[in-house]
């Protein structure tokens, strides 16, 4: 069976001045073979000869096969280079001669030409090739990770309801949860990320912040460079609503108390009519 996406072992069949009919084997009926161009059939070939081809659709949107090796087959991920926009979506270099189609729903952020997306490769309804951004389906689930592991990893989309869902090393799944979620990411940003837990589905969950006896200290410097910044005061004490934090500082309320606790300890600040305020001796 002839299949759209895929690299296959194909047999010429036969050989003609435009290219050469391939087919699973000899004896197959028209309607099961596919052609091959004349410029992609090598040197020597004749019927009978077995080549690895890959099968898609040309610009006339007949099924044809090539002998040039695509960056991904169905179900896979690639890092691909966006070439152009259009009113449709927009157009990524894949390795073949036709650029593939990323639909504009398909996008978890609009892209420009020269962005790089990590993108899946399907086959849409009306039965033609496309990338999606969104890889929550996608991505493997078998990673060699345990908690403590700290990688790199690729955000690919964002949900107000769950979280930030990342690639980890473009390949395995993985999301920081939407309450350990500070911070302003966006798709196709690369980050560091520690593992936190490995699900029973294989998933990792993980967290874009050290533990927190290690994240304090870089919580604290912030927020004392940003108080310095302010003049020397904050409207506000360690009685902030969360929201509020997560909007001024992007951490949780959790990491700003105990950010604050550590430069009270310090003598950096003092909690005086419901402000935070340098100490006298750091003004």
């Amino acid at each position: 069976m002839l299949k759209i996406g895929c690299i296959q072992n194909l047999e010429i069949v036969k050989v003609l001045d435009f290219g050469a009919y391939l087919a699973e084997n000899a004896g197959e009926s028209r309607e099961n073979t596919v052609l091959l161009p004349a410029k992609q059939v090598p040197e020597g070939a004749e019927a009978g000869t077995r080549l690895d081809v890959f099968l898609y659709r040309d610009s006339e949107d007949r099924l044809i096969a090539t002998t040039r090796k695509p960056l991904m087959e169905v179900g896979g991920i690639a890092l691909l280079t966006v070439k152009e926009t259009s009113r449709i979506g927009a157009f990524l270099d894949w390795g073949l001669e036709k650029d593939l189609l990323l639909p504009f729903h398909e996008q978890t952020a609009r892209v420009k030409a020269g962005d790089q997306v990590l993108a899946a490769l399907y086959v849409d309804k009306s039965g033609r090739l496309c990338a999606t951004m969104k890889l929550y389906p996608y991505l493997r689930t078998d990673s060699p990770y345990l908690p403590g592991a700290v990688l790199e990893a690729r955000v690919y989309e964002i949900s107000e309801n769950f979280g930030v869902f990342l690639a980890v090393e473009d390949k395995y799944s993985a999301m920081i949860p939407r309450q350990e979620a500070q911070g302003n990411y966006k798709p196709g940003q690369v980050i560091r990320v520690r593992v936190t837990k490995v699900r029973e589905d294989g998933k990792l969950t993980v967290s874009a912040r050290e533990k927190s006896y290690l994240q304090m200290d870089t919580d604290a410097e912030q927020i004392f460079r940003e108080l310095e910044q302010a003049g020397g005061e904050f409207p506000f004490d360690d009685k902030v609503s969360p929201e509020q934090i997560r909007e001024k500082f992007g951490i949780s309320k959790a990491a700003f108390k105990r950010a604050v606790g550590h430069l009270l300890k310090e003598g950096k600040i003092v909690l005086l009519d419901g402000c935070i305020r340098k100490a006298d001796g750091d003004v």
